[in-house]
């Protein structure tokens, strides 16, 4: 619903970043020490609507601080976009040293350019993909789906030449304008309000001023370079969209993502260096932006050596380590001892069918914006004593503190439903809900919003066939294909 104060839509339809900092799935999931499984112990992980790769990333970076383990990630996303950047991310952390060095490893990675013209040509090529990345799993998707996953790669790479074929630019302006109505010629003030009395009352303090209102006007979070440097359009920011046109589905490219936080929370609000979180006269001296290039780096550094165990202090999250204090040896991850498989999009509902995945992970997490496939059935592929870990609606801007409650609250209906229960010893989050599945659990039938797939309300993007017809400022025709409808 558009209002004349602005649409307060700023989630948008499509996640392009993460709204919680990383985690080490690890911790969430930590090895049985009584467990008799002769071998590596494996860990399967569940991931729906992680978007960005962060907790991928942060669990291997950290892996020489565990026992030794053999990884499993399946991803699970609303959208081929998000699928693509997942492994433009992951060929970005795991590229040769010798190719990219860890400083342009770093820049690339905050630019979100990259190597997408050589996946273009390695995704339809089954023998070639398994050489080069051993890592990635493409099995479960639908061979459609691969076409549509290879048109997303030519795009980035300049399949459809010239700055028109995706203006960021007038559209983020477009977005902004219809996002905020008749407070958009005091977007700044509103930046600042959005900025100070809710990220920074929510933790987010290190979140500078100047970064994020740069950020709101234009677009570009981290400026690495001159600001002239940053002229040419983010392709891997575009997706596709059905918008209702004059009683018509019109397939339409445009920006459908966030406009309202910021990529900034990811890896830029906590570190294990607390020294970047001091404060001189009430204000930190460090920006996120800063924290999140030192973050990176060091995470990139971690996963090229394979997790060489970090010497900062500050860290809080718990480490195993033996009588002696010393830290487990040949806890680093060798190449091929993790996999990432993407799974086809909407079979959160259907996986529990297929006996490789009914019981099968340890671990399931859920991203805010797709809490509402959180269901009985997507319960049914966690094993008895698994975990669950939701992300919590904390850095939504949209969102009073009211509303927030109420989202906390909808997330523990959801995850009883799904046979979960509160998990004992949990430390307090407003970021994340966790949930551990008992060995004698049933899924409950008696929500029927669970059954149905209902959204949380007043959380997610609106609905997507938009009832008026599309400003061409909004969309860019999309040439060639037609995207899927986003299941928000």
């Amino acid at each position: 619903m558009t209002t004349p104060a602005g649409s307060g839509s700023g989630f948008g339809s499509v996640s392009w970043w993460g709204l919680s900092p990383a985690v080490d799935l690890q911790a969430e999931s930590p090895v049985d020490p009584d467990d008799p499984e002769h071998g590596i112990p494996e860990l399967n992980v569940l991931l729906v609507g992680s978007v960005d790769g962060r907790h991928l990333l942060r669990t291997l970076a950290r892996a020489a601080l565990w026992p030794r383990r053999r990884f499993h990630f399946y991803v699970l996303e609303n959208n081929l976009e998000a699928v693509a950047r997942h492994m433009l991310i992951f060929s970005i952390a795991l590229e040769d040293p010798e190719k990219m060095g860890l400083q342009e490893r770093s820049e690339t990675f905050l630019e979100v350019w990259g190597n997408a013209d050589r996946l273009a040509h390695l995704v339809l090529e089954p023998d070639r993909l398994q050489e080069q990345l051993p890592w990635l799993s493409l099995g479960a998707l639908k061979f459609r789906e691969r076409d549509a996953l290879e048109a997303v790669f030519r795009f980035w790479a300049g399949g459809e030449k010239g700055p028109e074929a995706f203006p960021m630019s007038r559209l983020w302006d477009s977005r902004l304008r219809h996002y905020l109505g008749s407070r958009y010629d005091a977007r700044r003030g509103v930046s600042d309000w959005d900025l100070h009395m809710k990220l920074h009352d929510r933790g987010a303090r290190v979140i500078h001023t100047r970064e994020f209102r740069r950020w709101r006007d234009t677009g570009v979070a981290f400026e690495l370079r001159d600001s002239s440097a940053y002229h040419v359009p983010n392709r891997t920011l575009a997706s596709g969209r059905l918008l209702s046109q004059h009683g018509e589905l019109v397939a339409a490219r445009g920006y459908w993502g966030d406009i309202a936080t910021g990529p900034f929370v990811a890896f830029g609000i906590e570190t294990d260096d607390e020294t970047l979180l001091r404060t001189s006269n009430g204000q930190p001296v460090k920006t996120a932006g800063e924290i999140t290039l030192h973050n990176v780096t060091e995470l990139f550094r971690e996963v090229v050596a394979w997790g060489r165990p970090r010497t900062t202090q500050g860290d809080s999250e718990q480490v195993p380590s033996d009588a002696g204090g010393s830290l487990p040896e040949s806890a680093a991850p060798a190449p091929g001892s993790f996999t990432v498989h993407f799974l086809s999009l909407g079979s959160t509902q259907t996986l529990h069918h297929k006996s490789c995945y009914k019981e099968q992970f340890q671990l399931l997490y859920v991203a805010c914006g797709m809490v509402h496939f959180l269901c009985p059935e997507l319960g049914a592929c966690v094993a008895p004593g698994g975990h669950l870990i939701v992300e919590l609606a904390q850095y939504l801007v949209d969102l009073r503190q009211e509303q927030l409650q109420g989202f906390s609250s909808r997330v523990g209906e959801l995850a009883r439903a799904a046979g979960f229960a509160p998990q004992p010893g949990a430390r307090p989050s407003e970021t994340f809900a966790r949930f551990f599945k008992p060995g004698d659990s049933a899924p409950s039938q008696e929500d029927p919003a669970v059954e149905s797939g209902i959204p949380p309300p007043e959380v997610l993007a609106p609905p997507l066939e938009a009832p008026n017809p599309p400003s061409e400022d909004l969309t860019q025709p999309l040439e060639g294909r037609t995207p899927p409808p986003e299941p928000f």
